[in-house]
């Protein structure tokens, strides 16, 4: 049980490892490590960097300390104007069920607006299903095909929020 409120945090250097270890027992916990996926992407063991694009964002969940989790923005290749892709969120199992990933998301939403995106576009799996609910519950609605260049093909659930 969780004695305080996660702080939210800029993704910094130092998380390039934890949240790298995140992402991937995530993906194996729910039987989605495989190939098209983030899983396999060179970028995950350096998120830092990846972040540092123009017009994206990263943010951190922090509990007692211990990074439990994350989720960004990014201008994925081949959006439309003013299209970005939330990318990445991942929360350890210890941080789940307490609202934090709907924190992570609305921080997430928060800046693509400030930063002057008009729509937020996704893309998962139906292992994910817990994420997928969340999804809905922000207002993300299902589309029948992909967009973008994001290169995971192993995603086959496409979904749209207008911000």
């Amino acid at each position: 049980m969780h004695t305080k409120a996660p702080i939210i945090r800029a993704i910094a250097q130092r998380d390039n490892a934890a949240l790298a270890g995140i992402i991937r027992s995530v993906l194996t916990e729910f039987g989605a490590a495989r190939e098209g996926t983030v899983f396999y992407d060179p970028t995950t063991d350096d998120l830092y960097s990846l972040f540092g694009t123009p017009s994206s964002s990263y943010v951190v969940a922090e509990q007692d300390g211990i990074v439990n989790g994350g989720c960004g923005i990014f201008p994925t290749s081949g959006l439309p104007h003013g299209y970005c892709e939330l990318v990445k969120l991942y929360l350890l199992p210890e941080a789940r069920g307490y609202g934090t990933g709907k924190e992570l998301i609305n921080q997430c939403i928060n800046t693509a607006k400030e930063t002057g995106y008009t729509h937020m576009y996704l893309e998962t799996m139906p292992e994910l299903n817990m994420a997928v609910g969340l999804y809905e519950s922000c207002g993300f609605r299902y589309l029948p095909a992909p967009m973008g260049a994001s290169g995971h093909y192993g995603c086959n659930i496409w979904m749209l929020k207008d911000l």
